[in-house]
């Protein structure tokens, strides 16, 4: 599993995938999909999207990776998660069948073919596509969407997917299909030229959400949702958009989703604004989406993130420090096989730091990561198990301070 022990399980082709979909029928090609590729944000806009369609009265299928607790998190109908029934049937089937076909497939590959062939038994009306990696030769892209969606690109798993920006964008510009148009959510100078070329080359219509949708204040109300006024063009078309996703950092994720909906509802698809409203107020809960700013308790304030790269780092970082408390203490986990200073010197010095260590192969030891933090001045004390330092954490903090957790998904993960 890439997930666990990271770029040693990455497979650089379709062929697999390909192989797969052929021997369960060509699922792919029984429902309307949206394709979402992007650094960060894409799980944000993924569920947002699915949550409009939801609220439309759309039957919505929902693919999504990696999963925080369950596994079935990354196969949704509905909000709803495939059922263990339908996992281990399936399973089974791939099993008895693999005697013939003798194809050796990666985690990631049997789960996007499994996604696939649930969605079109249960005869979804669209399905909202996740990628896991890149895009050009991610597992999920043999689907031909109706819309492709790219939110931003910033320097993540640069060891497969390339070392600027420009490559990375190359590898996400793969999911952009001949006449089918693209969203780009955020306007960046390296990157704007490699969209603009593969779009013009696909005859592929090819939108900057940022530049058309602005949000222009925002307020939060007493449950902590957000209450946004956003403008099209210095007009302002939805003077209240309300955000059940507490992440500041989803006002940059928003024009995404909001020109999708423009385009699909040129396309012929019945989205009311009653709807998408409703599915913005209520994605969280209609979505099951964990793990993004995600509010676990107060008295002391309790959050966790799953924010791992530079980019996502910052944007969590900002919220951080606009949020008021007395003492700050971080229980901190990376993973070994980036570059643990791109986050580190992202981080307050001004906390009280717990390293420890996710219980996967990937997981940097925390005595080490103690040791690099150091060189950044960030001070604390290291534990082995990512309880004991959520523990320590919140036994040490006064109920006005907070407790923020997390640097890794899967750090994230063990607390939920």
């Amino acid at each position: 599993m890439f997930q666990r022990v990271g770029p040693a399980a990455y497979k650089d082709n379709l062929d697999n995938t390909i192989l797969l979909d052929n021997y369960f029928g060509n699922p792919h090609r029984k429902f309307k999909s949206i394709h979402v590729a992007g650094t960060n944000g894409k799980g944000s806009v993924a569920h947002m999207l699915a949550a409009i369609f939801q609220a439309a009265g759309f039957k919505t299928g929902l693919y999504t990776s990696p999963h925080l607790k369950d596994f079935r998190e990354r196969i949704r109908v509905n909000g709803e998660m495939i059922s263990e029934e339908d996992v281990s049937g399936w399973v089974e089937i791939y099993g008895t069948n693999n005697e013939l076909w003798k194809i050796e497939p990666s985690f990631f590959e049997l789960t996007v073919a499994m996604a696939f062939d649930y969605f079109a038994k249960q005869a979804v009306d669209v399905a909202v596509v996740e990628t896991g990696l890149g895009g050009r030769l991610d597992s999920t892209n043999i689907i031909s969407p109706e819309l492709s969606i790219i939110t931003n690109i910033g320097l993540d798993h640069t060891a497969l997917l390339g070392d600027s920006l420009e490559k990375i964008a190359a590898e996400k510009a793969g999911i952009i299909k001949a006449g089918i148009p693209v969203v780009v959510g955020t306007t960046q100078a390296e990157t704007n030229k490699v969209f603009d070329e593969v779009a013009a080359l696909k005859l592929a219509p090819l939108f900057y959400a940022d530049q058309e949708y602005k949000v222009t204040y925002a307020l939060t109300d007493f449950e902590g949702n957000q209450m946004l006024a956003v403008e099209k063009e210095k007009k302002k078309v939805f003077p209240q958009v309300k955000l059940d996703l507490k992440g500041m950092y989803q006002q940059k994720n928003l024009p995404a989703v909001l020109k999708s909906v423009e385009l699909l509802r040129q396309m012929g698809w019945e989205i009311s604004d009653e709807s998408l409203l409703k599915g913005l107020a209520n994605a969280k809960k209609m979505t099951g989406l964990m793990g993004r700013w995600q509010v676990l308790g107060y008295n002391p304030l309790l959050v966790c993130d799953t924010a791992h790269n530079a980019e996502g780092m910052a944007e969590v970082v900002n919220q951080i420090q606009q949020t008021p408390f007395e003492n700050l203490h971080i229980v901190l986990g990376l993973v070994k096989d980036k570059d643990p200073g791109n986050l580190l010197r992202l981080l307050p010095p001004n906390a009280v730091y717990y390293f420890t260590k996710a219980e996967i192969p990937r997981a940097l030891d925390e005595k080490e990561l103690a040791k690099m933090a150091l060189n950044f001045g960030l001070l604390g004390t290291s534990y082995p198990a990512v309880e004991r330092a959520y523990d320590a954490a919140c036994n040490k903090a006064g109920k006005n301070d907070m407790v923020f957790v997390g640097g890794s998904t899967f750090v994230v993960a063990e607390i939920l």
